[in-house]
């Protein structure tokens, strides 16, 4: 039987320090990337300006920057 991975997001502010906030943990990339999707302008507001995605602890992508697209 295969385990099922841990998705997770890794905030981080200006200066790629760790912010708080992103400990939750989901069953799917794609629920990961909804989350981010719809909170990231609060992050942002809360001083989080990139985001790291893992799974089972092994990066997959990041950073991706909270920036709104000019």
């Amino acid at each position: 039987m295969s385990r099922i991975a841990q998705w997770s997001w890794q905030l981080e502010d200006i200066d790629g320090r760790p912010v708080e906030g992103g400990g939750e943990v989901f069953p799917t990339q794609s629920d990961a990337e909804v989350w981010i999707g719809e909170s990231w302008r609060g992050l942002r507001a809360g001083g989080v300006e990139s985001a790291h995605l893992f799974a089972d602890g092994e990066r997959i992508y990041g950073p991706l920057s909270l920036r709104p697209a000019d």
